[in-house]
C-alpha cells in the first residue's frame, strides 16, 4: 500500500531543497550551450491571480525543459515597479507607493516560490531601485547627447483623471488604461524619444525576426507605417502661412477640390484667429478631439467639418481651394492635413456631398465617361488619366510618375517616404518614477545632469494624488538645484520618465545586476544575449516590443551591443477566462494561486494551466478541470507508490533484448511518449504533451496490474516506463516528481538530470495499418508489418473484396503509395 499524497509537506520540503541547494542559480559557463529564457516582468501592483501566472508556469516547464536537455540556463525575474499601474495601484490602497511596491513585491515573490518556478533570484532587479534607474537616467542621457531625446511641443494623450500624459499603447479604445477616463488629444511641452530615427531600422530588421509570431511581425509593421508618395505645400490665400501635405496618389491631384486639417493642426487657430470663423472653428475643433481615435477613424463615424473661411492656392492650376476641418483626419499621420479628392477617396466623397462640395473625376475606366455630379461613389481603381492638362489620356499610373516629375522639376515639392510611427513621449506629470536628468537655466537653458551625479533621487515624503500638477513641481528642496554648466540657479525637470522606458533595456540588467560601473557588464551581456526565448502577451505588440527594439538598435550604432535584436524568438501565450470573461479582480471572477495550491498543491495548478489548452490561445478556467489534474497526480503517486517493491534501480540491464508482446508494447509506449513530449516541448504544445504522459501512465498502470513481480523482464519494463514517465511529468509538475524520484532511490534534483533519450528503433510500430483508396476514396485498410514493400502491398490491396468491387473490369491508370500509410488506386 501507498502512503497518502500530501502536497503540502512535498512542496514544502523540495522548495526548501531546492533553495538551500541553490539550485536555481546559473553563471556563465563555456562547457554548456547557453539559453537565455524570459518572462515579461509584472508590475507590482497587487497579488498574481491564475490568469497572470499561466505565463509564468509556461515558462518554468520550458526553462526546465532545457536545464534537462543539457543548456546553461538563465532564467531571472524582476519587477517594473515604477510607472502609473503602480501608482495608481497604491493610491487607490491609500498606501505610498514606496511601501506598496515593498508589499507586493513581497508578496508576488511568496506566490512564485510557492508554485516551484525556478527564477534565479540572485539575478532579482527592481525599477525603482535607485541603482536601476540611475542607469535608466544614463541612457536617457546618452540619447540626449545623440540627438535622440528633445524637449518640444508634442500633441499627446491626456488623463484628466490620471493628470497625466500616456503612450498610445496606454489608451484603450479612447480612454485610459488604467482608470477608464475619456482621453483627450491636446499639445503640450514634452520630453520625447526620436524612434522616429530609426522607423527604417525597425522596418528593415522585422526581417530578422522569423521566429516571431507572424501577427505581432504584422502589428508593427502596420504601426511604423511606411509608406512612399509626394510631399508638396501649398500657399494660403492672404497670409504668410504654407500648408504641407502628403500623398500617394499625386496622380489625383487635378481632382483636389477642398484642403482638410486635422482638428489639433496649428494652423485651425493661425488661419481662423480674429475672424468671423474663429468661435465656431474653435468649438469645432474641441468637439472632434474630445472623440477618441478610434471613433474618428472608423469608417462608420459620420464624417463631420467645418470651413476656415480661408483658401489654399492648388500649386498646378492657380485655383482656390477651400480649407476645411474634419473630425477624420488625424494629427498623427503625414502632416495632419490632406488634400481631398471626393472622386478617388470615399471618406473625401462622403463629405463633399454632405457639404455640397464639388468633384471632380480624374481616372476612369475604360468604356467608361465618369460625371462628378451623378457619381454615386470614389472611384478607387485604376484607368485613364482624365481632367488633368497635359497628363490625360494615358495610364494614371504612368501619370503618377509623369506628374512627380514635373512637380520635382518646377520645385513644386519631392517624393518622400512617410512613417505612421511617432516620437516615443516618455514625460508623465506623476510622482512614481526616475526624475528626468536635465535642469533648466536661464543662462544656459537646458543642462543635462553630469553622469557622476546620478543617479537624480526621487524624494520621498511626497503627497501623492492622482490628479494635478507634477508632485515634483511641489518640492521646492527638489526642484531648485545649480546649474551644472555655470553654477546659477536652476530647475530641475519635474516629470518622471513612463515605465515603458524601464522595461526597454531591463532584459539587458539581468546578465549583471551588480554591475556598478556601468549599465551591463558587456561580456555578460555577449555571452547571454540576445535572449533565446521572449514570452509575454500580444498586448505589448507595438509599445514595450517595439521600444525594447529601438533601444537596442541604438546601444547597437553606440558600440555596446553587437547584436541589432533583443529577443531571437517571442510567444504570445493566451489570456484566462473565467465564466466567459477575461479573469479580473475587477469582474470579481478570479482564481489565485494560494486558493489552489492550499486545496490541491502547486503541482495540480501547473499542471492545469499547461494541459487546459494551446498556451498561445486563450482558455476558460474550469473547476473540474483542476480536480481532473489533481486526480492524475493521484494516479502517478500511486502507480509509483503502490509499486515500488517492483522498481528495478538497475533496470538497464535486466531490460529483455525482444520480450513478450506485452514488455514490447510498453517499451515501445515508453519510447513514443518520449519522442512525442519532446517534440511538443520544442513547439510548447504542452498541453498535448501532457496527455501523452497520461497515455503513458495508462498504459503502465495496466501493464503494473499483471505484472509478474519474480519476472525480472517485468520488472524492468515496469521501472523503464516508470522512470520516463517521472522525468517527462517533472518540468510540468516538479514537486511530486522529485519526490517520487527519491523515493526510487535516484539522486535528485531532476532539474539537474538528463532528459530521457529515446530509441526509435524501440519506437517504431511492428505493425501499421494502411488505408486503401480507389480514385481518392476510402475503401479498405489493410494491417501488414511496419516496412512492408508498397509493392507488395499494393498486390495484397487489389486481391481484397471492397477493392475489386471498384476495380473490376477498370483500367486501372496508376498507384500512389505513402510507405506504411496509404494506396491510392486511380482507375479509368
Amino acid at each position: 500500500m501507498s502512503d497518502s499524497y500530501d502536497f503540502k509537506s512535498i512542496e514544502r520540503k523540495w522548495q526548501d531543497w531546492w533553495a538551500s541547494h541553490r539550485l536555481f542559480h546559473v553563471e556563465r559557463r563555456e562547457d554548456k550551450p547557453k539559453f537565455y529564457y524570459l518572462d515579461m516582468y509584472p508590475y507590482p501592483s497587487g497579488e498574481l491571480h491564475m490568469g497572470h501566472v499561466r505565463n509564468y508556469i509556461i515558462g518554468d516547464a520550458f526553462a526546465r525543459f532545457q536545464t534537462m536537455n543539457g543548456y546553461n540556463v538563465l532564467h531571472p525575474m524582476g519587477w517594473d515597479s515604477l510607472g502609473l499601474p503602480t501608482e495608481n495601484a497604491a493610491i487607490k490602497f491609500g498606501v505610498h507607493p514606496i511601501e506598496w511596491t515593498a508589499r507586493c513585491v513581497a508578496s508576488m515573490k511568496e506566490q512564485f516560490d510557492r508554485l516551484g518556478i525556478s527564477y534565479d533570484w540572485s539575478r532579482e532587479i527592481d525599477t525603482s531601485d535607485p541603482e536601476y534607474y540611475a542607469w535608466t537616467q544614463w541612457l536617457f542621457l546618452q540619447l540626449y547627447k545623440h540627438g535622440l531625446a528633445y524637449r518640444g511641443p508634442g500633441l499627446v494623450n491626456w488623463c484628466s483623471k490620471c493628470g497625466t500624459v500616456l503612450a498610445n499603447e496606454q489608451v484603450v479604445g479612447g480612454c485610459c488604461e488604467r482608470c477608464n477616463t475619456v482621453v483627450e488629444r491636446t499639445t503640450r511641452e514634452q520630453w520625447f524619444l526620436k524612434i522616429t530615427d530609426y522607423a527604417e531600422k525597425l522596418l528593415d530588421d522585422l526581417q530578422l525576426l522569423d521566429r516571431w509570431p507572424e501577427r505581432v511581425v504584422r502589428m508593427q509593421e502596420h504601426w511604423i507605417g511606411r509608406s512612399e508618395g509626394f510631399s508638396f505645400t501649398l500657399d494660403i490665400e492672404g497670409h504668410g502661412e504654407r500648408m504641407e501635405v502628403f500623398t500617394t496618389r499625386i496622380d489625383t491631384v487635378y481632382g483636389v477640390t477642398f484642403m482638410v486639417l486635422a482638428p489639433e493642426h496649428p494652423l485651425v487657430s493661425t488661419l481662423t484667429a480674429g475672424t468671423e470663423y474663429e468661435q465656431a472653428v474653435r468649438q469645432f475643433a474641441q468637439d472632434a478631439m474630445s472623440q477618441s481615435v478610434m471613433e474618428r477613424t472608423d469608417e462608420a463615424t459620420e464624417k463631420r467639418g467645418i470651413f476656415t473661411g480661408a483658401n489654399a492656392i492648388h500649386p498646378l492650376t492657380g485655383a482656390r481651394v477651400p480649407i476645411w476641418v474634419a473630425n477624420y483626419v488625424m494629427m498623427d499621420y503625414g502632416t495632419g492635413a490632406i488634400m481631398a479628392v471626393p472622386a478617388h477617396d470615399q471618406r473625401d466623397f462622403e463629405f463633399a456631398r454632405k457639404y455640397d462640395i464639388p468633384v471632380v473625376p480624374v481616372i476612369q475606366p475604360a468604356g467608361e465617361q465618369f460625371d462628378g455630379a451623378t457619381m454615386t461613389e470614389a472611384y478607387l481603381g485604376d484607368g485613364e488619366q482624365i481632367n488633368s492638362d497635359r497628363f490625360s489620356g494615358q495610364p494614371n499610373r504612368e501619370a503618377l510618375e509623369q506628374i512627380a516629375d514635373y512637380m520635382e522639376a518646377e520645385g513644386m515639392g519631392r517624393r518622400d517616404v512617410n512613417y505612421r510611427l511617432r516620437d516615443w513621449c516618455i514625460s508623465r506629470q506623476r510622482y512614481w518614477g526616475a526624475p528626468i536628468p536635465v535642469i533648466y537655466c536661464d543662462n544656459c537653458g537646458i543642462v543635462p545632469v553630469p553622469e557622476e551625479d546620478l543617479p537624480v533621487l526621487l524624494p520621498e515624503g511626497v503627497e501623492v494624488t492622482a490628479s494635478g500638477n507634477s508632485p515634483l513641481s511641489q518640492v521646492p528642496e527638489f526642484m531648485n538645484a545649480p546649474c551644472p554648466a555655470c553654477g546659477g540657479p536652476g530647475r530641475r525637470e519635474a516629470d518622471t520618465m513612463d515605465t515603458f522606458v524601464y522595461s526597454a533595456w531591463y532584459y539587458l540588467r539581468y546578465p549583471s545586476p551588480d554591475e556598478d560601473r556601468a549599465p551591463f557588464d558587456r561580456d555578460d551581456v555577449e555571452y547571454w544575449l540576445p535572449v533565446d526565448q521572449y514570452v509575454g502577451g500580444i498586448e505589448h505588440a507595438t509599445g514595450h516590443l517595439m521600444y525594447s527594439r529601438f533601444i537596442t538598435k541604438v546601444l547597437h550604432d553606440l558600440g555596446w551591443v553587437s547584436f541589432r535584436e533583443p529577443f531571437a524568438s517571442l510567444f504570445t501565450q493566451g489570456m484566462v477566462y473565467k465564466d466567459g470573461a477575461k479573469m479580473s479582480k475587477s469582474r470579481g471572477n478570479v482564481v489565485t494561486p494560494d486558493e489552489i495550491n492550499d486545496r490541491y498543491g502547486a503541482d495540480t495548478g501547473r499542471l492545469f494551466s499547461l494541459f487546459v489548452g494551446p498556451p498561445d490561445q486563450d482558455s476558460e478556467w474550469s473547476d473540474e478541470g483542476v480536480v481532473g489534474a489533481y486526480r492524475f497526480l493521484w494516479r502517478v503517486w500511486r502507480l509509483v507508490t503502490e509499486n515500488i517493491d517492483a522498481w528495478d534501480g538497475d533496470f538497464a540491464a535486466n531490460l529483455p533484448d525482444a520480450g513478450s508482446d506485452e514488455q514490447r508494447a510498453v517499451r515501445r509506449k515508453s519510447h513514443q511518449t518520449i519522442l512525442k513530449v519532446t517534440s511538443d516541448f520544442e513547439e510548447m504544445a504542452f498541453n498535448t504533451a501532457i496527455a501523452a504522459i497520461m497515455e503513458l501512465s495508462n498504459d503502465l498502470g495496466a501493464f503494473a496490474d499483471r505484472l509478474n513481480p519474480e519476472d525480472a523482464a517485468d520488472r524492468a519494463v515496469f521501472s523503464e516506463g516508470v522512470r520516463t514517465l517521472v522525468a517527462l511529468l517533472s518540468p510540468i509538475a516538479p514537486h511530486i516528481c522529485d519526490e517520487l524520484w527519491t523515493r526510487m532511490g535516484l539522486e535528485p534534483s531532476l532539474f539537474e538530470r538528463e532528459w530521457p533519450q529515446a530509441d526509435e528503433s524501440l519506437a517504431a510500430e511492428e505493425t501499421v495499418t494502411i488505408v486503401i483508396q480507389v480514385n481518392g476514396k476510402l475503401r479498405d485498410n489493410i494491417e501488414v508489418p511496419a516496412g512492408t514493400d508498397m509493392d507488395s502491398v499494393v498486390e495484397m490491396a487489389l486481391e481484397r473484396e471492397k477493392v475489386i468491387r471498384h476495380t473490376e473490369g477498370r483500367e486501372i491508370a496508376k498507384t500512389i503509395t505513402v510507405p506504411d500509410k496509404l494506396i491510392n488506386i486511380v482507375v479509368k
